[in-house]
C-alpha cells in the first residue's frame, strides 16, 4: 500500500462529496415528499388511487435503478424535437437533473409503501381518542397520525435513506463526477483499482456512519414515552 497514493486519492475524491451529497439530499426531499403523496393517495384514493399506485410501484420496485437512470438519460434524448416542443429539454439534457429525477421516482416508489405501513400502523383507538378530545381534519393528521406514522415507518425509512446515499454512486454511469465518478477517473489514469475502491469504500462507511447516529438521534427524540418507560423501569 503506497499511503502517499491514497492520501491523495482521498483529497481528490474528496472533491466529489459535496456532489454526492446534493444528489442524496435533493432527492432524497423530493422523493419523500412524492411518497406521501402517493401513500396518501394509496390510502384515501379508493379502488383507483390503489390501482394507480401500485402500477407505479410495481413498476419502480420492479425494474433496476440503472435502466431507469439509462432510459431517462439516453432514451429520451431520442425524443429531443418532443421535449423542446415542449419546452423541458433544458431539463433532460442534463445528467445532473436526470440521475436527480431517476433517484427521485426510484426511492419515492419504495418510500410510499414504508409511509403507507406507517399510517395503516397507527391504531384507530388513537385516532378516536383524539377526535374525543375535539381534534379532527388537518389538527388530527398533523398532531396525531402524521407523528405516530413518522415513529412506524423512521426505521425502515433510515435503511432507505441508506440505500439511496449508495445508490448516488450509479451516476456516474452518465457522466456524473461524484465520488464514484472521480474514482473511476481515476483508475482510467493510474489502473489502480483497489487502493482507489478502498479509499472511496471508506468515503461512503464514514457519510453512513453519520447517517446512522443522526437517525438515532431523531428516533430517540421521537419516542419519549419509549424513554419515559425506561426511566420508570429503571427506578422500579
Amino acid at each position: 500500500m503506497d499511503t502517499g497514493f491514497l492520501w491523495e486519492t482521498f483529497l481528490t475524491l474528496l472533491g466529489g462529496l459535496p456532489l454526492t451529497l446534493e444528489l442524496a439530499i435533493t432527492s432524497i426531499l423530493a422523493g419523500s415528499a412524492l411518497a406521501l403523496a402517493i401513500s396518501l393517495l394509496a390510502v384515501t384514493g379508493g379502488a383507483m388511487g390503489r390501482t394507480l399506485t401500485g402500477a407505479y410501484v410495481f413498476i419502480f420496485r420492479g425494474s433496476p435503478l440503472l435502466v431507469q437512470m439509462f432510459l431517462i438519460y439516453y432514451g429520451l434524448g431520442q425524443f429531443r424535437h418532443e421535449l423542446q416542443d415542449l419546452g423541458v429539454w433544458g431539463f433532460f439534457r442534463e445528467p445532473y437533473w436526470c440521475a436527480v429525477l431517476a433517484l427521485t421516482l426510484n426511492t419515492a416508489a419504495y418510500c410510499s409503501e414504508i409511509f403507507r405501513g406507517g399510517l395503516q400502523a397507527v391504531s384507530i383507538q388513537e385516532i378516536e381518542a383524539a377526535r374525543a378530545c375535539g381534534m379532527s381534519g388537518v389538527l388530527l393528521f398533523r398532531r396525531i397520525i402524521l407523528p405516530i406514522a413518522i415513529r412506524h415507518a423512521l426505521p425502515a425509512y433510515g435503511n432507505e435513506i441508506i440505500l439511496m446515499l449508495k445508490a448516488t454512486a450509479l451516476a456516474s454511469v452518465i457522466t456524473i463526477m461524484e465520488v464514484t465518478g472521480l474514482a473511476g477517473k481515476l483508475i482510467a489514469d493510474s489502473f489502480r483499482a483497489f487502493e482507489i475502491f478502498i479509499v472511496a469504500g471508506a468515503i461512503y462507511l464514514a457519510i453512513i456512519f453519520v447517517v446512522t447516529r443522526m437517525l438515532m438521534v431523531v428516533e430517540f427524540w421521537l419516542s419519549p414515552h419509549m424513554r419515559m418507560r425506561l426511566n420508570g423501569s429503571v427506578h422500579v
